[in-house]
């Protein structure tokens, strides 16, 4: 029984969305240029559930490379409205189109000068008509037994904020990477992680010249707390790397391995990454080749840094 009902419930609000795609029309691509157009941000505000929607339609524009943010109107009627400027657009919410709090801040939106779309049932709604664009619902049918609690029109608006957002983050082409940059902390923006944003470098980059001693090579492995160093020529080009690892197997059966040139004992033509490389690729490498140590080359071949699997793992990507 329980399942048949919540069965009902799926039903009736896929069939609210299903509904908006008949309703889609000239207002939905005049909201989608407005904002393309717009040189602030897109505020968004709404009050109870639908308001909740508003919050994650704000979100989801300022992930995808619109700048927005939420207001709750009956803070913005206490102060709140000093956050939008001209060149902003306030996209009101409202089911019924006559919500109080929302209406209220109408006649300030106006002496303000910001554009205002409106997402609501109607536009013969008070909200409707006082809109420069209206992004209609329709009349919904709650999934409730009363038709009262707000479920299949919440469902239908958050839908349609969805197809807003994604329309216009369509006409931005961003790139993934690009994308990525505003999700710096979530898996998205771990995947699309370059090495050279988590490799060593400057200062912390571990490089000896050639000509240099063994011994030379502890001393950088030592102070700049890491496990090998990549061995240069005079132009900065990778001929080798030497790790920690080689030298305690050196040290068997040569006692005086501190005082040679780390280019008779190092490992030369070592696996190296390019600096634009991702960084799952370089953990792919390190994994497959059971190393965990990268020397970073740039274009030229030049060492412009060290990867190093800890690298990796504070970034989350092991």
């Amino acid at each position: 029984m329980d399942i048949k009902y919540a069965k009902t419930v799926l039903e009736a609000e896929a069939a609210a969305i299903k509904t908006l795609s008949a309703r889609l029309n000239r207002e939905f691509q005049k909201a989608v240029r407005l904002i393309l157009a717009c040189q602030g941000r897109v505020v968004v505000s709404g009050m109870g559930k639908m308001g909740i929607i508003g919050e994650k339609i704000s979100a989801t524009l300022a992930s995808t490379a619109t700048p927005s943010l939420f207001i709750h109107p009956a803070e913005a009627y206490h102060g709140d409205l000093g956050r939008i400027v001209r060149d902003d657009i306030v996209l009101l919410l409202s089911n019924s189109g006559e919500t109080d709090e929302v209406i209220r801040l109408i006649p300030t939106l106006k002496k303000i000068g910001t554009k205002i779309i409106s997402l609501t049932r109607s536009a013969k709604s008070t909200l409707g008509k006082l809109s420069a664009v209206v992004l209609e619902l329709g009349k919904i049918k709650e999934a409730c037994p009363w038709d009262l609690v707000p479920t299949a029109s919440t469902t239908a608006a958050l839908a349609l904020g969805d197809a807003l957002a994604l329309t216009i983050f369509r006409h931005r082409k961003l790139t993934r990477e690009q994308y990525a940059f505003y999700h710096p902390g979530g898996e998205l923006g771990r995947r699309l992680l370059k090495v050279k944003d988590i490799m060593r470098q400057g200062p912390d980059n571990p490089i000896v010249r050639t000509d240099q001693t063994v011994k030379q090579a502890l001393i950088v492995i030592t102070r700049k707390r890491a496990g090998a160093v990549s061995v240069i020529n005079k132009k900065g080009s990778l001929r080798g790397i030497f790790t920690d690892g080689d030298l305690r197997r050196h040290l068997e059966t040569d006692p005086q391995i501190l005082s040679r040139p780390i280019k008779e004992v190092m490992t030369p033509r070592p696996r190296n990454i390019n600096q634009n490389a991702l960084a799952t690729e370089a953990l792919h490498l390190l994994k497959d080749k059971k190393i965990d140590e990268l020397p970073v080359v740039d274009d030229k071949y030049n060492v412009v840094g060290m990867l190093d699997i800890q690298d990796l793992l504070e970034v989350g990507l092991v």
